[in-house]
């Protein structure tokens, strides 16, 4: 007679059992992370204001060998590894935060530089913040699409407690 421990495992037990590990660990990453986030505020500020004050071999060297630590650190605690061998979503480099920002303070630098009033200032950061918006409108559109197709399809769906 086998005995339990001798049986393969079922497929789907594996899964399931991967896919609850991903999710603790998961967790831990993001709670590893926050923490390493949290020490390297005051850590940064603490760099700038050295680097302020006494000079060193470069403008904000500490500073800068501060988010070279947690630049590394980012890269060893992996908080989405789980997702490696999935189709990682891309990026789309005009909308990340460096991008918008660059975007924003380009606009800021070019009014200015025009001796715009506060309120041109303004109005200038509306229009290109309402221009960031209508061209990342499309990928907005896409998930809602796909979350109404998804609810309807599982709406159909009979349920094993019917």
């Amino acid at each position: 007679m086998t005995s339990p421990a001798t049986l393969p495992p079922a497929k789907g037990n594996d899964d399931h059992w991967k896919f609850l590990r991903d999710v603790l660990v998961f967790q831990l990453k993001m709670l590893l992370d926050n923490v390493r986030d949290f020490a390297l505020m005051p850590v940064s500020l603490v760099a700038a204001l050295i680097d302020l004050i006494f000079k060193g071999e470069r403008q904000g060297a500490l500073f800068y060998q501060v988010l070279k630590w947690g630049a590394h650190s980012e890269r060893v605690i992996d908080v989405y590894s789980a997702i490696e061998k999935h189709e990682k979503p891309g990026v789309n480099p005009n909308y990340t935060v460096d991008a918008v920002i660059a975007r924003l303070e380009g606009v800021l630098v070019r009014e200015v530089e025009k001796g715009g009033t506060a309120a041109s200032v303004k109005a200038a950061m509306d229009r290109t913040i309402d221009q960031i918006q209508i061209e990342t409108s499309g990928s907005r559109e896409a998930v809602a699409r796909a979350t109404n197709k998804l609810r309807s399809k599982f709406d159909r769906e009979p349920r094993a407690d019917d």
